[in-house]
């Protein structure tokens, strides 16, 4: 495999570069798409306190990353779902149900302790197959 078969997108989240890493990448028919919280167009944290449209507002960012690589929901395999209060599963189960609800992946729910700024409720990971290269 050379370089040239590897795709980043990057989403502009602040921690991208000062971290060092990309929204996404895909190798191959594999994408696998970095942790992903609810950040608005500025950079802020999107829809303070309200887990629904947090994990929401996640997925339509994974969602435009997989699509920079040449997939869409469909091709989600897997989530997970990082919560600082698993006791608001339902709201974010609710969110990820919805979205998910013609292809549901397979996903976990854990509660972590925090996040990177603490007025964000959830981070999703998620990883994508394409079946026929494009």
């Amino acid at each position: 495999m050379n370089t040239s078969e590897i795709k980043r997108t990057f989403s502009g989240a602040p921690w991208e570069k000062r971290v060092g890493y990309c929204r996404a990448i895909r190798i191959g028919n594999t994408i696998a798409v970095t942790g992903t919280t609810s950040l608005d167009e500025q950079g802020q944290v999107f829809a303070h306190g309200d887990a629904y449209k947090q994990a929401r507002r996640c997925l339509e960012i994974i969602e435009k990353a997989i699509k920079d690589l040449g997939a869409d929901r469909s091709n989600i395999i897997r989530t997970r779902m990082f919560v600082t209060d698993i006791s608001r599963w339902e709201e974010f189960g609710r969110a990820h149900g919805e979205f998910f609800s013609d292809h549901p992946p397979a996903t976990t729910m854990v509660e972590v302790k925090s996040l990177i700024d603490s007025n964000m409720l959830i981070e999703i990971e998620a990883d994508a197959v394409i079946l026929s290269q494009e």
